[in-house]
């Protein structure tokens, strides 16, 4: 009877053994199919053609990812640093004129708004419409881009100006930029970069999806400077993506982007360069990717998806910084707020020392120096705007790695004074020099 017993409960056993197991491998097809979901549709409605850039088409498979791309055309207001809302930078901050006089960023600077408005911003900024601007403008602005590269061939379309492309633009970002249409894996679609990674010896086909979850990105939000006569889009990175690597390479090459109204210094314009200042973040180094933050993943009904409506994490908190960090969205809020102060701060110190700098060279131009005599005070001005302008042109506010913006800034105020230094130093001696003359 014992034996009996004993069968039975080894049987009942068993069959809850099995039970479980196929619960578990139940569980685990279940938790993989709800991982693929963020990757495809369930059901293909229509074909994406190869050069498709209507998203529109490509949300008759991907209406969830549609409809929060389409939310990039929504203004959710202004964040301390930032947000969607446009406003002009040179109002807000009179103090850019004087610090890009002469350049096409003195007359017209403005908040970007989202990437619904990546052509259409362009297209009215006074800087195409006042000035002329070669076609390498578009790169990141149209979604045309490839496929005009690939008939015009890539210098041809660097080159060709501006005003003479824009009847072929007609769209900004889309979904084309970052996916293939068949796979939907993420892709490379701007030979710009390509060509910058090449450079520095990485090999994308070997790049894991997590980091082109940057990659795709960092196609567009960075330093970059027209080369020649084509003006082909480059990326200055050869020496590495830290400031003073690419203040290296813009010496090497011999590159200016215009002679300052003022001092005569021969400066560089920095654009954005999220991509290389986040680089060296703890972020970054701790394997986050940009759409982590920007387009963080959630969850709609049973899928999972990486949320296409980007923009600020400060307006997504809990979905873009929660994940990681276990506290309340206040003190989430009053760290990034708190790290975007202290860098606004230094910002305007930089800018007091910059602006003392030109004073101090057209008071020595005044005085009567020559091209020669004013030749270092002007270098150090170049280098000391070209890391104001770093972090200032750079949209975190320096929050994407905090300890070296505030590096940068300080050698930029450093520089600063020594040029202004170095131009008091030349009014004195040239004044000096007159007076004993004279007597």
């Amino acid at each position: 009877m014992n034996r009996t017993r004993q069968f039975i409960i080894y049987i009942l056993v068993f069959a809850g053994a099995v039970v479980l197991t196929a619960g578990v491998a139940a569980l685990l097809v279940n938790i993989n199919q709800r991982q693929t979901e963020a990757l495809q549709s369930p059901l293909r409605i229509v074909e994406i053609g190869e050069d498709e850039l209507d998203p529109a088409v490509w949300g008759q498979n991907f209406p969830i990812q549609y409809e929060m791309f389409t939310r990039t055309e929504e203004d959710y207001g202004r964040t301390p640093y930032g947000g969607s809302e446009p406003y002009s930078k040179l109002e807000n901050n009179p103090a850019m004129v004087r610090l890009w006089a002469g350049y096409a960023f003195s007359i017209d600077h403005n908040e970007e708004r989202g990437h619904y408005y990546a052509l259409i911003d362009q297209q009215q900024t006074r800087r195409v419409t006042e000035r002329n601007q070669p076609g390498a403008c578009a790169n990141c602005h149209a979604a045309e881009t490839p496929m005009l590269i690939a008939e015009m061939g890539w210098e041809e379309f660097n080159h060709t100006p501006y005003n003479d492309l824009s009847v072929n633009l007609h769209r900004g970002s889309t979904c084309h930029d970052c996916h293939d249409p068949e796979t939907m894996e993420l892709v490379i679609t701007r030979p710009a970069f390509l060509n910058a990674m090449e450079a520095r010896g990485i090999d994308l086909s070997e790049a894991t999806r997590q980091e082109m979850r940057t990659y795709v990105c960092a196609q567009c939000h960075v330093e970059y400077y027209f080369a020649g006569e084509n003006k082909v889009l480059t990326f200055p990175w050869t020496n590495g993506l830290s400031i003073d690597n690419i203040q290296e390479y813009y010496t090497e090459v011999s590159f200016t982007d215009w002679q300052h109204a003022e001092a005569g210094s021969p400066m560089l314009k920095m654009q954005h360069p999220e991509f290389e200042l986040y680089s060296s973040g703890i972020h970054y180094q701790s394997g986050v990717a940009c759409a982590d933050c920007h387009m963080p993943y959630t969850r709609v009904g049973s899928q999972k998806v990486s949320d296409h409506w980007v923009r600020s994490p400060l307006s997504n908190l809990s979905a873009a910084c929660q994940t990681c960090h276990n506290v309340s969205e206040e003190e989430l809020n009053a760290r990034v707020v708190g790290i975007q102060d202290v860098t606004a701060e230094l910002l305007r110190q930089s800018e007091e020392a910059l602006l003392s700098a030109i004073d101090a060279i057209v008071a020595a131009q005044a005085a009567g120096a020559t091209e020669e005599q004013l030749a270092p005070a002007r270098e150090l001005h170049r280098f000391a705007q070209m890391r104001w302008d770093f972090i200032s042109s750079e949209n975190s506010t320096g929050f994407h790695s905090p300890q070296e913006a505030a590096r940068v800034l300080a050698d930029s105020i450093d520089l600063a004074r020594q040029a202004q230094l170095a131009a008091v130093q030349l009014s004195v001696g040239t004044a000096t020099s007159n007076t004993s003359f004279g007597g």
